[in-house]
């Protein structure tokens, strides 16, 4: 078969005949020739593969360019039971994710957690580093619920739920460390139920407002909140009331001119059959008062809806107690919440646990939207961070 050949090829063939014909002239012209045409074609070979190498570079960097926005994820973004999620983004670059106890044996890992730790750099691929307690709090028996992380004065603050269920006398606890992902160091209860005058303490939330932190807490016996010592480890004034009976999980974000309250409502954990979903109201003012869409107050029934369960027999149900709010580097928030498989999205877990889901937030006249008001079950783009 023939071949055809290559330009390079081509001259280097004539440069090959030219020195064969000098040779026989004139030997002392051929040489000084010889190292000049030498040369010349070295520069030529370079300069060829020079272009080569730098038209394939640039394809390279071009083909990365095109795929550095892939971050796509489909719901849960964390697929192991991990109820009440709460989210702090630290100052080494990763985001932290914690919540109520559990415990991942019956799936082939290790347990029991009293407060499992996840680390992420885009709220989508998290991978487990550790328990925040090296021991569980001892001062009160049940379980550690609704962890509440926030990286304040240089140090994480966590407050956390001690309850069980029916607890006559719930308590509100807090720990502090100087690294996200712990140990914490117990400093022991901040309040009990009926110290406090509230029953049912549990599910804190830590608010700053102008530099001075506060408390929000509480689960079908009103919402209040309370100053802190400038640590935010001690109580410092007189509770207030922020909504009624109808929430738990609360979580407060200021966006703009607003404090915008998120609530759950209905039941967390009964299966399929759970009905939580998330409402929100309202206030200019940190203390109220709070109001929905329609103008109707917290304090007396209120709460515009934002989420709730999947319509069909597949999706999620009882979406609620979410996590912190995340912007990310193209201006869009992102929530975190927990829900509950349906019978037709995965039967082997349809009901157990809780996994940890992450869902975008739309603001449309100075309200959060939910596409749909439901949770997403289907690839979505994921948030941007470069």
């Amino acid at each position: 078969m023939q071949r055809n050949c290559s330009p390079l090829e081509t001259v280097s063939s004539g440069l090959v005949g030219i020195l064969s014909y000098l040779v026989a002239q004139n030997k002392i012209f051929m040489n000084r020739l010889v190292l000049s045409l030498l040369l010349l074609l070295s520069v030529n070979s370079f300069s060829l593969a020079q272009s080569q190498k730098s038209s394939s570079s640039t394809s390279i960097q071009q083909a990365h360019a095109n795929n550095s926005n892939g971050n796509y994820y489909q719901n849960p973004v964390f697929d192991h039971d991990f109820p009440d999620p709460n989210l702090v983004r630290s100052p080494d670059g990763y985001f932290y994710a914690y919540s109520t106890n559990t415990n991942w044996r019956k799936e082939g890992l290790e347990g029991p957690y009293t407060t499992p730790v996840l680390r992420s750099k885009d709220l989508v691929h998290w991978v487990f580093v550790g328990d925040a307690f090296d021991k569980k709090p001892d001062w009160k028996k049940g379980g550690i619920w609704a962890p509440d992380v926030t990286y304040y004065k240089h140090k994480y603050i966590l407050f956390y739920a001690f309850s069980t269920w029916g607890d006559p006398n719930p308590a509100i606890g807090v720990a502090v460390s100087q690294k996200p992902e712990g140990p914490f160091t117990d400093l022991g209860k901040l309040f009990y139920s009926k110290e406090i005058g509230v029953d049912n303490s549990i599910d804190a939330n830590l608010v700053i407002d102008h530099g001075k932190p506060y408390l929000v807490w509480g689960s079908f016996r009103g919402i209040y909140g309370i100053a802190l010592s400038d640590d935010a480890t001690k109580i410092a004034g007189k509770k207030f009331q922020i909504a009624g009976n109808q929430f738990e999980g609360s979580y407060i974000y200021k966006r703009g001119k607003y404090f915008y309250y998120f609530g759950s409502s209905g039941s967390c954990c009964e299966g399929v059959k759970s009905t939580y979903h998330l409402r929100v109201g309202r206030s200019v003012s940190l203390k109220g008062p709070y109001v929905d869409k329609d103008g109707k107050s917290l304090l007396g029934g209120g709460g515009t809806l934002v989420l709730k369960a999947d319509e069909g027999d597949k999706g999620f149900v009882g979406p609620g107690h979410n996590g912190d709010i995340e912007t990310d580097d193209a201006g869009q928030t992102w929530m975190v919440y927990h829900a509950i498989y349906k019978t037709g999205s995965k039967p082997e877990n349809a009901g157990a646990g809780r996994p940890m889901l992450l869902d975008k937030i739309e603001w449309i006249d100075g309200w959060p939207v939910f596409h749909g008001q439901q949770p997403s079950d289907t690839l979505q783009p994921g948030p941007v961070f470069r």
